[in-house]
């Protein structure tokens, strides 16, 4: 019974532990259920929470498109708008001007209306009272007297359209001229070439002059008589000076100093074969410088006299001016001045280019340059009208437009700053005749021009001029100077008065 009673209990915790067993069991796998059934419950809410999110801003997105959308309509509509109010107001801002325009114009009209009816009741006024005077006339005095009306406003009204004509005429020629010497200035540029009378030959040493010299001066003598020139032996160190007008002289007696320094065989002999080499020599360069200047100038068919005449002057000078140089420059503008008024150009140019020609031979023939230049070009067969021109571009009655030209490209030439300039000559006589203006004055001793004649410096007797006349000496010499003479600038004219007191201690 108790074994039954005992297994019966043993049974019993067996069977509770059992029990217990099986629901801790029971209640651990229904816990881990639970957790995953809320894992999985949690996945499913957050992939749905991001699929509302990810909803939302695409409706968001969308929203925000379509608003920007319809702002940038609404935009562009009020930009229509403003645009159509603009061109609207600018439509109106022209219409305002244009009725201001009229509004003036109008004005306008109705003062030369009321300026009109003034002018018309004077003419009534005027008619009233010549028909009270016609009302007097017989028909054929009326007649007449209208007539003579008649006959001076025609007069009138021709005269002021013929001095309108002119003068708009006038305006337009030198407007054209202008022009034309504008244009053809600009497309020339020459140098400017100084004039020389002198040619400076250099020696080896001071022993050659003897030997130019020679013997009792004949070989000095020699080359003086065979080439026309002046040789200056003087005491320039290592040097000799050739004196000549004539260029062409003056430029075979250097050629031939040059070959006798160098050769060292100076006797008359000698000389005078280096002085027809050397002539031969210079033709060569003037035909040369001929056919280059030809060249230059753009001038075909001269004949060959007239080409070598041409190319002396190469060695000739005008107003410093080089002649040569001085002719192509003619020839080229007179041929531009040619072709902008429609001239013959070839002719222009040719005749440009010959008319100092005559300047080749002056030393040698008689007459003005003019004059001796258009008998050559004729004489070698050119053509009659630049024969013409030659003959009247200087001092002489222009009857061609060729001859006008060629005057005018003269001119232009010579006018050209710093192509010419005077002379030697003419400046020693300027400061020649300054002097001799000063020395005409009572108590003047000496008289100097100094500074390029730009000051004039009178010594005066001490005895015979006093403080006070030596000032209204200097003033009246001025005054003469001005009156007298011609000159640049300013001159300064300066009166010294010297004392001296000598005494001899003995």
């Amino acid at each position: 019974m108790l074994i039954a009673v005992l297994v019966a209990l043993v049974a019993v915790v067996v069977g509770s532990g059992l029990g217990f067993l099986l629901r801790s069991i029971l209640s651990a796998k229904s816990a881990r259920a639970v957790e995953e059934a809320s894992a999985q419950q949690m996945r499913r809410a957050n992939a749905r929470s991001k699929e509302i999110l990810l909803e939302a801003k695409e409706l968001a997105l969308q929203v925000r498109t379509e608003s920007e959308a319809r702002l940038n309509e609404q935009k562009s509509e009020i930009q229509r708008q403003q645009n159509r109010l603009e061109a609207r107001e600018e439509t109106l801002e022209g219409r305002s001007d244009s009725l201001n325009e009229r509004d003036s114009e109008l004005r306008k009209q109705s003062d030369e209306i009321a300026e009109d009816k003034k002018a018309l009741d004077a003419l009534k006024q005027q008619a009233s009272e010549r028909l009270e005077t016609i009302s007097s006339l017989s028909v054929a005095d009326a007649r007449q007297q209208l007539f003579d009306q008649a006959e001076e406003d025609v007069q009138f009204e021709l005269a002021r359209r013929y001095r309108d004509a002119e003068l708009e005429a006038q305006d337009q020629a030198d407007d054209k001229a202008r022009e034309i010497l504008a244009a053809s200035m600009q497309r020339l540029a020459a140098a400017v070439v100084s004039e020389a009378t002198i040619t400076t030959i250099s020696l080896p040493n001071d022993e050659m002059k003897g030997r130019l010299i020679g013997r009792e001066g004949r070989n000095i003598r020699a080359i003086e008589a065979a080439t026309g020139v002046d040789l200056i032996i003087d005491d320039v160190p290592e040097a000799v000076t050739i004196s000549c007008f004539d260029p062409i002289r003056r430029e075979v007696a250097r050629i031939t100093l040059d070959r006798l320094i160098k050769d060292g065989r100076i006797q008359p002999a000698r000389i005078e074969d280096s002085v027809e080499k050397a002539r031969t020599e210079v033709d060569e360069t003037v035909r040369r410088a001929g056919q280059q200047a030809m060249f230059d100038a753009d001038v075909k068919g001269l004949h060959p006299e007239l080409v070598k005449l041409i190319g002396r002057l190469k060695f000739r000078y005008s107003y410093g001016e080089n002649v040569l140089q001085h002719s192509v420059e003619v020839g080229l503008v007179a041929g531009i001045l040619a072709s902008q008024i429609g001239a013959n150009q070839q002719i222009a140019k040719t005749a440009g280019f010959l008319h100092d020609i005559g300047k080749a031979l002056t030393h040698e023939v008689d007459g003005p340059h003019a004059e001796i230049g258009a008998d050559l070009v004729k004489r070698y067969g050119q053509n009659a009208r630049v024969v013409t021109a030659v003959r009247e571009h200087h001092d002489r009655e222009m009857t061609t437009v060729e001859s006008f030209l060629v005057a005018a490209a003269d001119a232009i030439s010579a006018a050209r700053p710093g192509a010419r300039h005077d002379t030697t000559e003419s400046y020693l006589q300027r400061l020649e005749a300054l002097e001799e203006v000063a020395r005409g004055f009572e108590g003047v001793e000496r008289v100097f021009a100094i500074q390029a004649g730009r000051e004039v410096r009178v010594l005066v007797n001490p005895e015979n001029v006093d403080d006070v006349t030596a000032a209204t000496l200097a003033r009246e010499i001025a005054q003469k100077i001005e009156e007298n003479l011609a000159y640049p600038g300013q001159i300064r004219v300066v009166v010294v008065r010297e004392s001296r007191t000598v005494e001899v201690a003995r």
